[in-house]
């Protein structure tokens, strides 16, 4: 039985399909068939038994009536009677007590198959003669002072003949009908597993080709179909991902290395010749810090992006009135930054949102961090919100530089920084958007950008707005 077990376990899938449907088809139509066959063979022996209880009841009332002794049962009148009331293959017969002969009717029945039997009370029995199946009747009767036995026999070889016939009917059909569902269960299963084997060949092309291949033509409408269109989306994500992870890589080798390529130059150069000449080690020492700030910059960056991509929106958020918020908001923000002019618009409205406190407040002044940096020579920075069908929109709005509309698509990607020879003089690492997009996108927020050039640049946030409970 292990093996068997065992054995099955490593047949395909589309046999164990069709094997299950087979055994299946087989035992419901067996159960069905052999039920039937019980339950006609039952019914059809209670008919020859009530059919052979009716004869005797009729012979018994023909005997009350027109006979009065033992004599007259060899009348023609009363002979002819018990011959018109058998049927086919059947025999009527009387005897007395000593087991004498005093009737005998029979069509195609030959009497010697049974023997006679003295019967107190009415009772049926089953007999075998040869092949010959044989159902007896026995009842007592009276006649005058004469006493006996009725005994009506009839040769059940039409009933079994009947069922014989049926039994090997239901066989065939059966075995017909298991065919039938096994070939349905195979070609069934086989149209089943044809989008799994599209998907299983889809995934060793992934392995052996790379991540562009996908599924096609399974557009069933079922669950395979929905599993396949998942699929394809899973390896377009991955592609995606795989494709900014390269990105990332090439971008953060570029990114470090000009400015290990100038600590490098000027640590050259303090070994050659910078070890007596104040000027020129006051020079590397400063172009040193500067790039060491700059690499511990774009690392706190990629470490902030790291956790902005990693971290849950549900991790400690709390209902923020926003109208307070960007107060304090401004209030920083002119400590920080005295030369610029922060004007605040607010709505009547003070509208909530929920989410981390910190992270909000890391996303807003990385856009008020950018609009100080490229504001240029207009120090005037515009903070406003609004709430707008259930969502509540923070803009801030530069009047600098601007952004050319051709690159603002980009300006969210990673270590992407507009015109970078012209912004070479301006600190960043080009993180900071980037940050700022994968925070709010953690609150099924959205954040926006639009520019003119030489007029300045607005970045809008939107998050959903909530009641508070």
């Amino acid at each position: 039985m292990k093996t068997i077990t065992c054995y099955l376990r490593r047949l395909p899938v589309i046999w164990k399909l069709m094997i299950g449907a087979t055994l299946l088809m087989f035992l419901l139509f067996a159960t069905y068939n052999f039920a039937q066959y019980l339950v006609l063979k039952q019914w059809m022996m209670h008919q020859e038994r009530d059919t052979l209880h009716t004869m005797m009841s009729q012979v018994q009332v023909f005997l009350k009536d027109k006979t009065d002794s033992a004599e007259s049962l060899k009348l023609p009148e009363t002979q002819s009677y018990m011959r018109d009331i058998l049927g086919k293959d059947q025999m009527m017969r009387m005897i007395d007590e000593k087991g004498k002969e005093l009737l005998l009717a029979a069509k195609n029945f030959d009497p010697a198959w049974i023997a006679p039997v003295q019967a107190r009370s009415d009772f049926l029995e089953d007999a075998w003669h040869g092949e010959d199946h044989i159902l007896i009747y026995r009842s007592p009767f009276a006649l005058g002072t004469e006493r006996g036995t009725i005994e009506i026999a009839t040769n059940l070889e039409t009933f079994d003949h009947f069922n014989d016939t049926l039994l090997w009917v239901m066989v065939i059909g059966g075995f017909l009908a298991v065919c039938i569902s096994a070939l349905s269960g195979w070609a069934i299963a086989n149209q089943f597993l044809r989008p799994v084997k599209a998907l299983a060949g889809a995934i060793q092309n992934v392995k052996q080709k790379g991540l562009q291949e996908r599924v096609t033509n399974i557009k069933n409408g079922d669950e395979i179909s929905e599993l396949a269109r998942l699929f394809n989306e899973l390896m377009d994500q991955l592609e995606t991902s795989f494709r900014q992870q390269k990105q990332f890589v090439d971008d953060a080798s570029h990114e470090l290395r000009t400015p290990i390529t100038i600590l490098e130059g000027h640590l050259n150069l303090l070994h050659r010749w910078g070890k007596n000449d104040p000027a020129v080690l006051d020079e590397s020492l400063t172009a040193s810090l500067q790039e060491v700030r700059r690499l511990k910059g774009l690392v706190q960056g990629l470490l902030a992006l790291t956790r902005a991509e990693s971290s849950q929106s549900s991790d400690h958020v709390e209902f923020i009135r926003i109208a307070p918020f960007l107060a304090q908001i401004k209030i920083r923000a002119e400590t920080l930054y005295p030369e610029f002019t922060f004007k605040l618009s607010l709505e009547q409205q003070d509208s909530v949102v929920k989410m981390n406190p910190l992270h909000l407040e890391q996303i807003v002044f990385i856009v008020i961090e950018n609009a100080v940096k490229y504001s240029g020579e207009n120090k005037l920075v515009h903070i406003a919100y609004r709430t707008i069908h259930h969502e509540v929109q923070i803009s801030v709005q530069d009047h600098g530089i601007g952004i050319p509309e051709a690159e603002l698509p980009n300006v969210f990607n990673r270590f992407y920084r507009v015109d970078k020879a012209r912004n070479r003089e301006i600190e960043g690492t080009g993180l900071g958007l980037s940050i700022a997009k994968n925070l709010i996108q953690r609150y099924q927020g959205q954040i926006s950008m639009t520019s003119v050039e030489n007029e300045g640049t607005r970045v809008i946030l939107t998050l959903p707005a909530v009641s508070q409970t």
